[in-house]
């Protein structure tokens, strides 16, 4: 199997608890100077945010990832394409260096490795279970639930930063904190995942479209 960014940290993470494999896909955005928000402004861009949440059924965009670590001397850098369809659907199809794709669908992940499938009940472990419920919110951008995160709010440039930190062990284990940021829309254009060791994925969208018509067959597996 091709060593993508993703697969390390949910390869840990399978290893962990006692399964196989799981992917999750995993972000950044560049570090740029930052401001902690004011309580009115991280308020109204919470608002802002779940309000476009609650009114999309589709997205697509393009996106570059690149993995960094600290040990290597640049960047793994990867392309692709995600569709999203409300309420879950969701599917990462990597164009570059190679082709693979994942499908969360339901509580099942579809896997196909150039022509080769594979898939995994997501739905028979809680902790994959949780993981599959953050992927969609985080494309989305809906990631504001006190009980699980600590949540800090940043202004960079024009756009927004918020911060997640995991409250759950297990999560905090595998990773430190996730950054979304925003644009001025309450669009998410950047991901990041930050591992405890502070290697990091990080995701750019591009090219995104929402609530466009998208067909089931796109999730086909």
């Amino acid at each position: 199997m091709h060593d993508i960014p993703i697969l390390s940290t949910v390869h840990a993470i399978a290893t962990r608890v006692g399964v196989g494999f799981l992917l999750l896909f995993l972000f950044s955005a560049s570090l740029l100077a930052q401001t902690k928000m004011a309580p009115a402004e991280a308020t109204a861009l919470e608002a802002k945010v779940k309000k476009l949440a609650l009114t999309t059924e589709t997205i697509t965009s393009d996106f570059i990832q690149y993995k960094h670590l600290d040990f290597l001397s640049s960047d793994i850098k990867s392309t692709g394409k995600l569709s999203y369809k409300s309420p879950n659907l969701v599917k990462w199809e990597y164009l570059t260096p190679f082709e693979y794709a994942l499908i969360f669908k339901e509580e099942t992940l579809y896997i196909n490795n150039e022509g080769k499938k594979s898939n995994m009940d997501m739905g028979s472990n809680k902790l994959f279970e949780q993981l599959n419920k953050l992927i969609t919110n985080s494309i989305k951008g809906d990631m504001f639930d006190t009980e699980e995160f600590h949540i800090s709010y940043y202004e960079k440039d024009h756009d927004s930063e918020v911060h997640f930190a995991p409250k759950n062990q297990k999560f905090s284990d595998f990773i430190k904190v996730f950054h979304l940021t925003f644009n001025e829309k309450g669009e998410v254009i950047a991901v990041k995942m930050v591992e405890p060791s502070d290697d990091y994925t990080q995701i750019i969208f591009s090219n995104r479209m929402v609530n466009t018509p998208l067909s089931d067959a796109v999730f086909g597996h």
